[in-house]
């Protein structure tokens, strides 16, 4: 378990007292939905924050004690959200892929502008590079990065480094993810083409050491490894299967030819195995997602894998991805949920994806658009909806990030 939020005493005024000090607000976003999943709250309130925490979270703030006040009547107020599956080990070295090279994107650049504050980059960096990686944009971000360990110790090169079994070392692994636990949630295996298990299998044992999950992105192989034993045999319950609705070739789908859900997945859900969307440039099609919906089965987390070909693509961004799941039957709390506090306890963090009196104040406000809208799965076929999600305002520890309508500004006059 990751480290916990300190709770921060908080002393407001009380109705009838005198004497009493109400504590001054830095913001104050007023009168917006507030949907809370671990807290359980779905109601109009307001939400202040004071000295980066949130401070308040109440109906009927005083808005005489904030610095600013936001009006989020009609929107929604969240917890900022946790993007589970992304890469952002951006470089400039030539044949590198997502591992300081041209695939990976500068994370503030495509974050707080769809409401997500968290992201987690999905296995750019190995035990060898992660230094790198930490001091080059870990350390640089003012969007919260986390990371999963690529279980290859050069990370995702992509190539024939990828497929070297000798490079992915359990222990030592295990041993950089305990330097930096705060930052290291997890070991990611990926993109593996061969008929074996052992990547994967090193890839638990690196998790086993170490105390933290494992993401499987899986390869391409002929025949298809079965999914059903990836599951059940080799994956813990909390291990995570990204991607969870691609159609590839080299890869068994979810759902049958029939639109049939494959039987085992009951058993793999029930076991605690986490399905992730992980959309990217070529992992989501509407032929897998549609009928899995229908049949009752929806991810545990929603992600973007984003990159560089994903991001003008289908994918888009964060909310982009959630509008789909919300037009094919996705409640708009249940969005919430796993774009926040569902990702945080997949990766062992209850100090982010909730709106906590004490807690960091990550908070997205967002706009619920109705009219007629399109999605593009990857495959370039258009669902049409009627709802679409629109950041509207990003604050990333207690200071506003991204602000798409002026709504903190002050009024101009000429």
């Amino acid at each position: 378990m990751r480290a916990r939020f300190a709770a921060i005493p908080v002393f407001v005024l009380l109705a009838g007292a005198t004497g009493a000090y109400a504590q001054s607000l830095d913001l104050l976003i007023q009168g917006g939905r507030v949907i809370d999943p671990r807290n359980g709250i779905d109601a109009v309130m307001d939400v202040g924050i004071a000295d980066g925490v949130i401070a308040e979270v109440a109906a009927g703030i005083d808005p005489a004690r904030a610095e600013t006040v936001v009006d989020a009547t009609g929107l929604v107020v969240a917890p900022g959200l946790i993007d589970l599956h992304a890469h952002v080990f951006w470089g400039t070295q030539p044949d590198q892929a997502y591992s300081d090279g041209y695939s990976a994107v500068q994370p503030d650049g495509f974050t707080f502008r769809s409401g997500v504050t968290t992201v987690i980059d999905l296995g750019d960096a190995g035990w060898r590079d992660f230094v790198q990686f930490k001091e080059q944009v870990i350390d640089r971000s003012q969007t919260r990065v986390l990371a999963f360990l690529n279980i290859v110790g050069r990370g995702m090169k992509g190539g024939p480094i990828e497929q070297d079994v000798s490079d992915m070392d359990p222990k030592l692994t295990a041993q950089r993810a305990a330097q930096f636990s705060d930052i290291i949630v997890g070991v990611k295996v990926a993109h593996y083409i061969g008929n074996e298990w052992e990547p994967v299998d090193r890839a638990v044992e690196a998790g086993n050491l170490a105390g933290i999950p494992v993401a499987v992105d899986f390869g391409r192989q002929e025949p298809d490894l079965p999914l059903q034993e990836l599951f059940l045999d080799h994956l813990r319950p909390g291990d995570i299967f990204t991607h969870a609705y691609a159609q590839v070739g080299g890869r068994e789908a979810i759902v049958d030819d029939e639109g049939r859900l494959k039987p085992y997945l009951a058993d793999a859900r029930a076991r605690g195995i986490v399905f992730d969307v992980g959309h990217g440039g070529g992992s989501f099609r509407f032929s897998q997602a549609v009928p899995a919906m229908q049949q009752a089965f929806p991810p545990d987390t929603i992600s973007t894998d984003l990159h560089i070909g994903s991001m003008n693509g289908g994918m888009k961004d964060m909310l982009n991805v959630g509008s789909k799941f919300l037009n094919i039957g996705m409640s708009l709390p249940d969005v919430v949920a796993k774009s926040t506090w569902a990702a945080a306890q997949a990766i062992h963090r209850d100090d982010i994806g909730h709106l906590s009196v004490g807690a960091e104040a990550d908070v997205a406000v967002i706009a619920v658009r109705e009219g007629e809208f399109g999605f593009l799965d990857v495959g370039g076929q258009t669902m049409q909806g009627s709802r679409k999600l629109e950041a509207e305002l990003t604050v990333r520890a207690g200071r506003i990030v991204w602000d798409l309508n002026g709504r903190a500004g002050t009024p101009w006059t000429p």
